[in-house]
């Protein structure tokens, strides 16, 4: 089980966790501690004095170890966050719906027309029944002398009028509807997407892209066919209920009475189940949201799935998510089913006993035929009414839902605004960088510090290459400089300026050029990705990027030239072609600042040559940060950093350098390659460890070539 666990990512260790405990308990029969137990057991413990059913969902266990024994855990943390459900935001609702008011006031006139008229139709077709009743026998003993065509013709003539104004004002009100709520949920998508992207990298790093996804999708069409349907149909289903409610009165008070006597008690259980089912509504749309998550993540890691042979892990994995998604929504399925069942029950006795009372009342002719026909006929328009409500019960329950996680996401703010800062004159911009007592922790991991008191400074058109062990804290350092994180505690300034005063859409716009290990291309022309870094570039702009990115002649080689589509990430391009486009884009906006995070560690060595040279032309006149992991590319750079644990540990001794911040001198040594060659350091170890590695790796080639 450790096994198992450590080799599945850390954002699915919540479903391997309950994996193993079904496997736990089918291993082990016992008898099962249930929920009251064990809820009893750890509010003794606790001495929360907390209710069973609000305690037990707030319980949390974790899998810890080789998985012999569970631990339960319970912090006040987590009781506050549970206890903090998202409500449905009624305000938010108003500001998308406030822009149709016109076009819903008109749907809504328009369906209240059409109930009016279903109220009025029974009555109508009541008259005719009299009429035909009347002329039962008549007509037979008299088949000249009567006026059975003008007597029929006014009701039906009527009844067909209000057929067709049915029929305009049904077409009316569906067509304004559909028009409001594919507006409403465009704008909400793009709302939500707007929100989206502008969040955080730290929000993230907390939230699964196919979560995210599937509130874009889903979530919002969710919301949408719901506000249709109880726009049309709840709210004409409420107009007829009240109308033909009175209409019953006003054709027999006493079947009335006894008709409608045990409605306020379908209402109120209608209410009761309804608050039950948005709780398990709730369940049911994250579980589901979790199995689109599992999927987004296998199909966009295809390839590492496939070379990892984990096909079978993923369809596991997939299937168990999508097993839970089923059974909640199965649950419920049963629990609007039994409503939907209790509600057609209690809507057939009703027309059993109308059909009764109105038999006694004929038999003792207090009512005619016509006023059974129209009682029969409203009192079935009720019917349809109430078991319309039981179905828009449901929808309305997955819309509210849907519409709380949507209004969720669109409540939250970014910590870091993307326009708010200054904008650096360009007279006063020269590219000085400036870490000042940085110490960093992220936010996922509060406890841990990568960076400690980190001091730094790149002068303009200076090249400073960080070395060091994974999880040394170099990436972070370009994480932090592309204000993708904040600093827990000191500064960071640029010519100057701190850069938490700066505007992070301007900075990454204007300054920053961000190449990195893997870079990510776009499904779309090599023209449109390079012109990604600067989407107002003209077509120049983009030859002569690429041209210093050493990448132009192999993109006119190509049949299409820059107009080939490179496939989804990139796929149709080499390792190399892709890192030189990188580099093109990231050159086309000119930066005075670029940031290689080990740009070539993941290139074979002939695609490493070439993207060495691209990158030596690139760095020309730029102030350059490398982050490098083949320490042979960066022999060349003006100043050396080796990193341990968050911390400067060695640098070269070719000139010294103080600083003065914040009243503390900072002794910085810097210089170049053979200069910590010399002192056998960290910097010594780290190179030779590299050449031994490169030398099995050469060794091992020439095995196999003699083989």
């Amino acid at each position: 089980s450790r096994n198992l666990l450590q080799q599945l990512p850390k954002v699915r260790l919540q479903n391997a966790q309950r994996l193993l405990r079904q496997q736990a308990t089918q291993a082990r029969p016992q008898p099962p501690i249930t929920n009251r137990v064990a809820l009893r057991c750890g509010g003794l413990t606790l001495g929360l004095g907390m209710g069973m059913g609000v305690a037990w969902r707030k319980w949390t266990a974790h899998c810890e170890g080789n998985r012999l024994a569970g631990v339960v855990q319970q912090t006040l943390e987590e009781v506050e966050a549970a206890a903090e459900q998202p409500q449905f935001d009624w305000r938010r609702l108003w500001a998308y719906l406030e822009p149709h008011l016109w076009e819903l006031i008109g749907a809504i006139c328009a369906a209240l027309v059409v109930a009016f008229i279903n109220i009025r139709i029974p009555n109508l077709l009541g008259e005719l029944v009299n009429t035909l009743a009347r002329y039962a026998n008549t007509y037979v003993k008299d088949p000249i002398n009567n006026n059975f065509v003008k007597d029929v013709s006014k009701p039906a003539s009527n009844l067909l009028s209000l057929y067709m104004l049915q029929s305009g004002f049904t077409f009316v009100y569906i067509y304004l509807l559909s028009r409001i709520g594919e507006q409403m949920a465009a704008r909400m998508r793009q709302d939500l997407f707007k929100q989206l992207v502008l969040q955080d990298i730290e929000f993230y790093d907390e939230h699964r892209t196919g979560e995210l996804v599937n509130r874009l999708t889903a979530d919002v069409q969710d919301f949408k066919t719901s506000f249709k349907q109880f726009i049309a149909h709840g709210l004409r289903s409420g107009a007829q209920l009240i109308g033909g409610s009175i209409s019953l009165f006003m054709i027999s008070p006493h079947m009335a009475a006894i008709a409608l006597a045990s409605v306020p008690c379908v209402v109120m259980f209608m209410s009761y189940l309804g608050r039950k089912l948005r709780t398990l509504s709730k369940r049911s749309q994250a579980q589901s949201e979790r199995a689109t998550g599992v999927c987004e993540e296998a199909l966009s890691n295809i390839r590492t799935v496939r070379s990892s042979a984990c096909e079978y892990r993923e369809m596991q994995l997939f299937e168990s998510e999508t097993n839970e998604a089923a059974r909640l929504a199965q649950e419920l399925g049963y629990g609007i089913a039994v409503f939907q069942g209790l509600t057609n029950f209690f809507l057939n006795t009703l027309i059993l006993s109308t059909l009764f009372m109105g038999g006694h009342l004929m038999s003792m002719e207090s009512l005619t035929p016509g006023a059974l026909m129209a009682f029969l006929v409203a009192s079935q328009g009720v019917q349809r009414s109430l078991a319309q409500g039981s179905v828009l019960l449901g929808t309305m329950i997955r819309g509210m839902t849907a519409g709380t996680r949507i209004f969720e996401y669109l409540a939250l703010q970014p910590k870091v605004e993307l326009l708010r800062g200054y904008i650096i004159p360009q007279e006063r911009l020269h590219g000085e960088l400036r870490f000042e007592h940085v110490s960093f922790a992220y936010p996922m991991r509060p406890d841990q510090l990568v960076l400690k008191d980190f001091s730094l400074t790149l002068h303009p058109g200076q090249t400073v290459a960080l070395v060091g062990a994974s999880g040394s804290g170099k990436s972070t350092i370009a994480a932090l400089l592309e204000r993708f994180y904040e600093p827990s505690s000191g500064h960071i300034k640029l010519d100057g300026y701190k850069l938490a005063d700066i505007s992070p859409y301007w900075l990454r716009a204007n300054v920053l050029g961000f190449i990195e290990q893997q870079p990510v291309l776009f499904g779309t022309s090599i023209l449109e990705n390079v012109r990604y870094g600067k989407p107002d570039a003209t077509p120049e702009d983009v030859y002569a990027a690429s041209k210093l990115a050493q990448s132009h002649e192999f993109v006119e080689a190509l049949p299409e030239g820059y107009q080939t589509h490179v496939g989804e990430r990139g796929t149709q391009l080499s390792g190399g072609q892709r890192q030189r486009i990188a580099i093109a884009r990231a050159l086309v906006k000119n930066p005075r600042v670029l940031i290689l995070d080990e740009a070539t560690s993941a290139l074979d060595a002939t695609s490493e040559s070439e993207v060495q040279k691209a990158l030596d032309t690139a760095v020309q006149n730029r102030t350059t940060l490398v982050i490098a992991h083949r320490l042979s590319t960066i022999r060349n750079a003006d100043l050396i950093v080796v990193l341990d644990q968050g911390c400067i540990v060695e640098v070269s001794l070719q000139y010294k350098l103080f600083i003065l911040v914040f009243y503390f001198d900072f002794y910085l040594q810097s210089g170049k390659h053979d200069e910590l060659m010399a002192k056998r350091g960290l910097y010594y170890d780290l190179v030779r460890q590299q050449e031994r590695r490169e030398l099995q790796d050469q060794v091992q080639a020439v095995e196999k070539a003699t083989a």
